[in-house]
């Protein structure tokens, strides 16, 4: 798959789009975040999402 055709998402915390990861090929529907900080850093009413 080419680079410009990787789907992408934005992050529920910064609001910043992040694209698809070879690590994330399993889980890519559960991605929220673009990275380990945005995750850490989640507002308290975003567990649930």
């Amino acid at each position: 798959m080419k680079k410009q055709h990787l789907p992408s998402k934005v992050c529920v915390v910064c609001g910043r789009p992040f694209d698809w990861r070879k690590k994330w090929e399993k889980v890519w529907d559960e991605v929220k975040y673009c990275s380990e900080k945005c995750r850490k850093n989640k507002p308290k009413n975003l567990e649930n999402i």
